[in-house]
């Protein structure tokens, strides 16, 4: 049986709406959400119904009560008519090149390991030397930018064939997702889950997931970690992750430490 993708309501546009639509995503009432904000709670109803226009610091404290993604705190800020207190820069800009530097010693340093990076949709930004390596037998259209990393992984002609816990990968990778969505509603995972639904009586994991993965003869196992930056101030810093794999047994160890 197939679990059913929330339905994403219109985007709305107004500082009250979006204050109201975070509120309930939260699952937060209004008397809570005003305690968190030392408010009282028909100041917050008058927000709420377009009747009182919060200032831009009432803005910043609903935004850390809610715990808005970033994303939505910039259309949160101009919604209520203020210059938002983040930056969205493209990952090529000069600001942002001790990021850039940071993420290429990242993956510098974990070779002879894979490790890439993705951003909020789960497209692939860069990996390193020994990422690409096991992408070597991939149809090369399927690595033309932009690379989805979910789609690459579970699409018939990408890894999927390759990879012999795949149910079990596929479980862990869309339950992830899922949460993901939950947590910032973010419409290219949502597209995501409707694309790979869910079905049927789901694998449970170990103590710790592995990826298996069949390679020039060999099956490799590792374990996956993953990095954000700290406290980041701009959105697509806050969307990067890095994924890192690590063998999970010494034979794996062994054969990439010998490539």
């Amino acid at each position: 049986m197939a679990l059913d993708v929330p339905l994403e309501a219109p985007a709305p546009t107004d500082v009250g709406s979006l204050v109201r639509h975070w509120r309930q995503r939260r699952r937060l009432s209004q008397q809570a959400l005003s305690d968190q904000c030392g408010v009282s709670t028909r100041h917050l109803s008058y927000i709420e119904t377009g009747r009182a226009r919060p200032s831009a610091t009432m803005v910043g404290q609903l935004s850390e009560a809610l715990a808005v993604p970033l994303r939505e705190r910039r259309r949160l800020f101009t919604a209520a008519g203020f210059v938002p207190d983040t930056s969205e820069l493209p990952l090529g800009a000069p600001a942002l090149a001790d990021v850039n530097e940071a993420l290429e010693q990242i993956l510098a340093g974990h070779e002879p390991y894979p490790a890439l990076v993705i951003d909020g949709g789960w497209d692939l930004v860069t990996a390193n030397d020994a990422a690409y390596r096991l992408l070597a037998d991939v149809p090369a259209e399927l690595l033309e930018p932009p690379v989805n990393v979910v789609r690459l992984s579970l699409d018939p002609r990408g890894l999927a064939p390759r990879i012999a816990n795949l149910d079990e990968w596929r479980a862990a990778i869309l339950s992830r997702i899922r949460h993901e969505h939950d947590t910032t509603g973010d419409p290219r995972l949502a597209a995501l889950l409707a694309e790979f639904p869910v079905r049927g009586p789901q694998p449970t994991p170990g103590i710790v997931l592995t990826l298996r993965l069949s390679v020039g003869g060999h099956v490799l196992s590792f374990l996956t970690t993953t990095t954000v930056f700290g406290t980041p101030g701009d959105v697509t810093v806050a969307e990067l992750a890095i994924e890192a794999l690590y063998p999970a047994d010494p034979a794996t160890r062994a054969l990439l430490g010998s490539t």
